[in-house]
């Protein structure tokens, strides 16, 4: 138990510091994270991740707090209601299909974020890890 409790802390901290630098909670690698690590379900996994991201989050905002970052959020005000919005809706019915989505679909599911994710942090960084699609007329 002692291990994979160190190997927690380490992952975790790990995946702290690209949440922070990405401003993100981390969510999208603390899934596969418990999945692969802890061997869990993903739907627990799931539920572990929003208890893990929630102090996460807070250190975040308490952070970009400190240097003007907010100012986005007023500056983009109608886009970040919208999105929340629209993110509590999904939420609900995220909250209402839990029941009945089996896990055998939602690992595809995650998997394709990972991929989706991936390729958005290539793409950000300008990396050379995807091959550019070519324009053909």
């Amino acid at each position: 138990m002692i291990p994979r409790t160190v190997a927690g802390v380490a992952v975790g901290a790990g995946i702290g510091v690209v949440a922070a630098l990405m401003g993100v909670a981390g969510g999208e690698l603390l899934i596969p994270t418990i999945v692969l690590l802890y061997g869990l379900d993903i739907k627990l996994a799931g539920s572990l991740s929003l208890a893990v991201s929630l102090p996460t989050m807070l250190v975040a905002f308490a952070r970009y707090s400190r240097d003007n970052s907010f100012r986005t959020l007023k500056d983009n005000s109608t886009f970040v209601i919208a999105m929340a919005l629209g993110s509590i809706a999904g939420t609900l019915l995220g909250g209402i299909l839990l029941g009945a989505v089996p896990s055998t679909v939602l690992v595809p599911v995650l998997v394709l974020l990972l991929l989706s994710a991936f390729k958005v942090c290539a793409i950000s960084s300008g990396s050379d890890l995807l091959p550019r699609r070519q324009n053909r007329r």
